[in-house]
């Protein structure tokens, strides 16, 4: 049996999907000879033609997004989206990140990687949008609801710097480390939006400490900077990988600012993980910064002189 699930943000609005005495859920499920399942905050479709169920997902993905726009789903209107999605013409993969694409070689295989596998690493140097294509791929899911939630962490570690030398209480200090990463969802969501998700608990930004001791399911979870992670660390955050969700870890193993007596739990992950079927392992090169040219020459005069 093949198994997708629809994340629903707005319960009240599931009886509008499935139409009047559950009408546009019994077309979609004799079209396509799926069972399907309603949960809590999720629509699961299940069958034995993989084709079949990925687009019955798709269908009502459309018809979920046109009810939120306050789009009556008629009879006609139900067919006249099978048929679109039959055809090819409508498609739940446009829904994501508008305008943002990636512009190398290495990029592109990079988001490849990430959409086929469970667990993607991206290590390379600063600048080659290791992070940012990471957020885009966990925005583009969220938005196309195959996860329910994004996680994003990284390792309390600093560049020769310390936290409890940045003004302001804890969190305050956290969040000025964890920049980057609101940043990034800044862009995509927009600040209003961003905020309302991170009050709701569907977007978590927060340092690899609190990954403790959880399961994270039906999430996108992107570990940053993890070539700061020790060895335990990053086999702590490995193992709270749940049901239905994705991890994306982004790394630059010349760029390690633990304690000379702390090894890189990066290192050691890369070398042992990578023949693991699922776990896929991304090598960014000097080619792949889309920075300003400097940067590209600064990274390259640095790897001579290493």
């Amino acid at each position: 049996m093949f198994e997708q699930k629809l994340f629903v943000e707005v319960a009240e609005k599931l009886s509008d999907v499935l139409g009047c005495n559950d009408k546009n859920l019994a077309a979609i499920k004799k079209k396509y000879d799926v069972e399907v399942v309603l949960e809590d905050i999720s629509i699961k479709i299940r069958g034995k033609v993989e084709d079949n169920v990925a687009k019955a997902h798709t269908v009502l993905k459309i018809v979920y997004d046109k009810v939120l726009n306050n789009e009556n789903i008629t009879a006609q209107k139900l067919n006249k989206i099978i048929n679109s999605v039959e055809n090819g013409t409508e498609t739940s993969a446009d829904v994501g990140v508008k305008g943002i694409k990636p512009l190398t070689k290495g990029q592109k295989e990079y988001i490849r990687k990430i959409e086929e596998n469970t667990i993607t690493f991206g290590i390379g140097p600063a600048g080659t949008g290791k992070t940012y294509l990471a957020v885009v791929s966990a925005v583009k899911a969220f938005k196309n609801r195959d996860v329910s939630r994004i996680i994003l962490t990284r390792p309390a570690v600093e560049a020769g710097e310390s936290l409890g030398f940045l003004p302001g209480d804890m969190q305050a200090k956290v969040d000025l480390y964890l920049r980057p990463l609101y940043d990034a969802l800044f862009e995509m969501f927009g600040a209003e939006t961003f905020k309302k998700h991170v009050e709701k608990g569907v977007i978590e930004v927060a340092p690899i400490a609190y990954m403790r001791g959880r399961t994270l399911e039906n999430a996108f979870i992107i570990l940053d900077e993890a070539q700061n992670t020790t060895d335990e660390q990053l086999k702590m955050f490995l193992t709270r990988l749940g049901s239905g969700s994705k991890m994306v870890i982004t790394g630059d193993t010349t760029q390690i600012d633990l304690p000379v007596s702390k090894k890189s739990g990066l290192i050691k992950a890369i070398e042992i993980l990578q023949d693991i079927p699922d776990i896929s392992v991304h090598r960014f090169t000097d080619v792949d910064i889309v920075r300003h040219k400097l940067v590209q020459d600064i990274v390259n005069a640095y790897a001579k002189n290493a």
